[in-house]
């Protein structure tokens, strides 16, 4: 006999997935569980057609009822609870397991599910098996990267997870459900070092997600709002967010749960059948590009606080991110044992390197970047890794400490139409001209760059900070763009991914675009080459030249700050 797994909603949003990949990646003897068997035969007549060599079968049951001695006929080796919703459910599978004697894992991402769990741990250990809950998105994964993304730092201070599946990837009514379960009702969050409550689907946030894009992000009840404070115990603030892809269902059901916090209704779940309804009649609309997100801020193992942040990005294989970790953990048990038994979260179970293993069997993306959080240069610390491939001019350039002049020569293309000329105005845009002398001032100020640039008798200035996770903010008067850099061979790009108008978000569509290029040219130059317009509208400003270094002679101040000779320096093409 092989090794054999029973699946419980097998056929289900998650369940299927699971059992696909189980099919499709292992030699494991699969029983899939439902409570009909019409639906049961169906989807395993349509899986047997797709493997013809694995062994797969149904058995009708109900996972709350059903016992002991029923799973011990079916000589199993693992359970999977894959039937959701787990929010407010007895762990009732799991029990019947421990009590059949069988090793046991779930996908349950429900933080009172997850927390209760241990409750079993005796038993479990008395039985002779493992039962392990959480074998998901959260807090399997999440806390897998979080391992890695600390490994010998001193301290963890700041601790932030995100999920934003694309449109297309429609989530099964028992996610529709979960979600409107806390939507409007008090959370409890670990927040400045204590614990504070805060608004299911508040905490709204827009964040740039890796390859994915902006996106919209609430507070997400999971059980990793429990388990990184434990795990973590210097932490000072733990949240977990997740977002839709289309703004109008996210910034919807931020809305209505609000009808929740002002007790107009007790709980939006009653409305799961019409939300789950309405969002799939909108499944033919926007993408199925999904994303996650884990970010942390600390200490590392030198002393030097950091930011790091671990991205995935998926075009359509983003739905089988929450089945990876259970996966991952059976095939673990197929090839080398359960190991100690015991009932516990899949937290610190499974190591990051063994689930990416899992998902570069499919068409998802990781990525990680590390920035120092304070005095690296500006670009460096938005830039991440990647700055360390550029020139080491662009990089000297880049690095004012805490000035750096430049001189050289530039041509302008001004704006195309009377309201790009407004637009223009109002970000301090200069005009047409040709040749003009062109002089660039980079200024640190704190954890900015005041960015001073004359062209003939127009100056304008824009100031520069990194985005707290990856990323520049340039600001031109009102106007602030979130621009996303990128090494070459040369220098970098600069692309937007976002702007606002004050502290107000500005739509998506009519944000301006930008083709910008900096680097270094084969006379030892430095050169730019920058284009803004808007759609619609056209071209904003378009300027391009050449920039070479004059040293600029400190003040007394900056003398005594930086221990630096008060004495001119020549001019320099080629700074070392």
């Amino acid at each position: 006999m092989g090794f054999r797994v029973l699946v419980v909603g097998g056929s289900g949003a998650f369940g299927s997935r699971l059992v696909e990949r189980l099919a499709a990646t292992t030699d494991c003897e699969i029983v899939i569980a439902g409570r009909t068997a019409a639906k049961l035969d169906a989807h395993i007549a349509k899986l047997r057609s797709a493997y013809p060599a694995r062994a797969i079968e149904g058995a009708v049951l109900d996972k709350n009822t059903v016992p002991p001695d029923r799973l011990r006929a079916l000589n199993l080796n693992v359970v999977v609870d894959a039937a959701g919703p787990y929010q407010r459910a007895e762990p009732a599978l799991a029990r019947t397991a421990i009590a059949a004697g069988i090793n046991y894992v779930d996908l349950a991402d429900a933080r009172d599910f997850v927390s209760e769990f241990s409750k079993l741990d005796a038993d479990a250990k008395a039985a002779g098996v493992v039962a392990v809950t959480g074998a998901s998105s959260t807090p399997a994964l999440s806390n897998a990267v979080l391992d890695r993304l600390t490994a010998e730092w001193q301290r963890v201070d700041d601790v932030a997870i995100a999920i934003s599946p694309g449109n297309r990837a429609q989530p099964g009514l028992s996610v529709v459900e979960a979600i409107l379960s806390y939507a409007g009702q008090p959370v409890s969050v670990w927040d400045d070092g204590r614990w504070m409550a805060h608004e299911g689907w508040g905490d709204l946030v827009r964040e740039d997600m890796p390859n994915v894009g902006r996106r919209w992000l609430s507070l997400c009840e999971t059980p990793d709002l429990d388990i990184v404070p434990k795990r973590f115990p210097t932490v000072r603030r733990a949240i977990f967010r997740a977002g839709v892809e289309l703004d109008v269902f996210h910034l919807g059901l931020w809305f209505l749960s609000f009808a929740v916090r002002w007790r107009i209704v007790r709980s939006l779940k009653p409305f799961a059948r019409l939300f789950h309804d309405v969002y799939d009649a909108f499944s033919a609309f926007g993408s199925e590009r999904g994303g996650m997100t884990v970010k942390v801020e600390g200490v590392d193992a030198h002393g030097t606080p950091m930011r790091a942040r671990w991205s995935l990005s998926a075009q359509t294989d983003g739905p089988n991110v929450p089945i990876v970790p259970a996966l991952a953990l059976i095939r673990h048990w197929r090839e080398r044992g359960f190991g100690e038994p015991g009932a516990m979260a899949c937290a610190g179970l499974l190591d990051l390197a063994t689930l990416e293993r899992e998902l570069a069997r499919l068409r998802i993306r990781t990525r990680t970047d590390q920035w120092p959080a304070v005095d690296a240069p500006v670009l460096a610390q938005a830039m991440g890794v990647g700055f360390d491939t550029v020139p080491s001019l662009v990089r000297h350039i880049h690095s004012p400490a805490p000035k750096v002049r430049l001189d050289g020569r530039v041509d302008i293309d001004g704006n195309e139409t009377w309201l790009g000329g407004w637009i223009a105005w109002l970000a301090g845009f200069p005009p047409s001209a040709k040749n003009l002398p062109a002089t660039v001032t980079i200024e640190r100020t704190g954890q900015e760059e005041i960015w001073t640039r004359r062209f003939g008798d127009t100056a304008f200035a824009s100031r520069m900070s990194a985005a707290v996770y990856g990323g520049l903010t340039e600001t031109f008067g009102l106007i602030s763009m979130l621009l996303e850099p990128l090494p070459t061979q040369r220098g970098f790009t600069l692309a937007v991914k976002g702007w606002r108008l004050g502290l107000i978000p500005l739509p998506a569509f009519l944000m301006p675009s930008t083709r910008a290029n900096a680097g270094m040219d084969d006379e030892g130059r430095y050169t730019f080459d920058v284009w803004i317009g808007m759609p619609l509208i056209g071209r904003l400003v378009h300027y391009r030249g050449w920039l070479t270094e004059t040293v600029v002679q400190p003040s007394a101040a900056d003398a005594m700050t930086n221990n630096l000779p008060h004495e001119p320096r020549a001019k320099s093409e080629a700074p070392v």
